[in-house]
């Protein structure tokens, strides 16, 4: 059985997009992620789940370097992306930003038009030579927003005009519009309605065709139906990560069990 599992690796590791090693993270005195190693696979949801104040959000928070913005953090270890450490000094963080894109928790569209909030990364990175690109990278960011068919009548509306909904397959759109190969979503269907929720869960199960996506949630149901790896955390620490079913139905370790079975969290 050891063999299995470890030919099982062997071929994983071909698709592994995001590798992690030994990474700690302190605010200021507070050791608040310990020792987290992780692989990350490509066009794959994987889902961090763990009661509130465990480090789920802290660590996504670390593979675009998004803590980078907090004065007294402080992150260690190794976090390679595609095989580049992405905490070299040499890598430019708003690069990596248009490669590993994220969704935070409340719907967030900039105060402009439908249309220039899709445009915005695309016209930052220089990707577009002229308006007929622009237009075309706009409406393939909309399409895979599933928002187009919506909006499509009204690019020149604000963005704050829409639903909640809306505003965050907006949201969805605009961090795809710079063809990032990662997708970070920080509990994105927290402030939205049932209805809401399953289209941007429908959604993330198309993203992943061409993403690595991960989901911080709070919802072990949501965790359930959209992801396929799954990493519990607890205390700060990665206490397991392996498929979600497994997760699921059979975790190994008890901390894990308690938490699906509602004793702790």
């Amino acid at each position: 059985m050891n063999d299995m599992r470890l030919i099982e690796r062997a071929v994983d590791m071909d698709d592994i997009k995001i590798s992690a090693r030994d990474v700690q993270v302190y605010y200021g005195d507070n050791h608040a992620i310990k020792d987290v190693n992780v692989d990350i696979q490509d066009k794959t949801v994987t889902a961090f789940i763990g009661p509130s104040g465990c480090g789920k959000s802290t660590f996504l928070r670390c593979l675009n370097r998004m803590n980078d913005t907090i004065d007294i953090c402080r992150v260690e270890g190794d976090i390679h992306l595609d095989g580049e450490d992405i905490n070299d000094k040499r890598v430019d963080p708003v690069q990596l930003r248009a490669k590993v894109g994220m969704v935070f928790q409340k719907p967030n569209p900039f105060p402009k038009s439908i249309y220039d909030n899709a445009a915005y990364g695309p016209k930052i990175h220089g990707m577009a030579k002229n308006k007929a690109e622009l237009d075309e990278i706009v409406e393939r960011a909309l399409r895979r927003g599933a928002i187009w068919d919506e909006v499509k009548d009204r690019l020149d509306a604000p963005g704050t005009g829409l639903s909640g909904g809306q505003q965050q397959r907006l949201c969805i759109a605009r961090a795809v519009a710079t063809e990032p190969e990662v997708l970070l979503m920080d509990e994105p269907c927290s402030a939205l309605d049932p209805i809401a929720t399953a289209q941007v869960e429908e959604l993330i199960d198309e993203l992943r065709q061409n993403y690595s996506v991960v989901i911080v949630t709070h919802s072990m149901q949501q965790a359930a139906r959209v992801s396929q790896k799954t990493a519990f955390f607890h205390l700060g620490n990665l206490v397991e990560y392996d498929e979600t079913g497994k997760i699921f139905t059979n975790p190994e370790d008890e901390r894990t069990e308690s938490y699906i079975t509602g004793r702790i969290g």
